[in-house]
């Protein structure tokens, strides 16, 4: 299957725009990657610069192919980023990839990441043709747990192997 030609999509929701990452996204990147509260739940090294932020999203536009599609997330009629999102690890005998998603604090608890999940999984599933997306949740985060228990998605392991934190979710289409 071809998903080159799908990366440059636009998705748009009810309340959202989900579009290309781009460098102009530098300051929200810098603001998303370096706040604690959501950098608990990831096993990542947060970015301290605008630098930082800037080479991150250099390494997502020039890594978008057909094994990364990543998105922005915005408010329609609005540029700002206030999230990101993004579907990788594709394994093409099975149908399957993996979904992962973060937000600005002050953007959650308002059903935002629900409705930007929602139509990337419709992506993944009517145009991509995916059968089956895994999500790794940290043990203790209970909002993404919910998110993903809302969208039917079933808890398979208390704990992955290689990491007694993360706890895999899984959606059969």
């Amino acid at each position: 299957m071809n998903r080159k030609l799908q990366t440059s999509r636009i998705l748009i929701s009810e309340r959202l725009t989900l579009r290309k990452l781009s460098k102009s996204d530098s300051e929200e990147i810098l603001q998303l990657r370096s706040d604690i509260e959501i950098n608990k739940f990831l096993d990542r090294k947060p970015c301290k610069t605008v630098e930082d932020a800037l080479n991150f999203i250099n390494s997502i536009i020039e890594n978008e192919s057909e094994e990364l599609f990543y998105w922005a997330i915005t408010k329609t009629g609005e540029d700002k980023l206030i999230g990101t999102i993004c579907l990788f690890e594709f394994l093409d005998n099975l149908k399957k990839c993996e979904i992962g998603y973060e937000l600005l604090t002050e953007y959650q608890g308002k059903g935002i990441m629900i409705e930007a999940v929602e139509k990337v999984i419709e992506y993944a599933i009517k145009t991509l043709e995916i059968n089956t997306i895994d999500a790794l949740v940290h043990k203790d985060n209970q909002s993404s747990t919910k998110l993903l228990q809302k969208l039917n998605f079933k808890k398979l392991d208390d704990s992955v192997e290689d990491n007694p934190n993360l706890v895999l979710f899984r959606l059969t289409t």
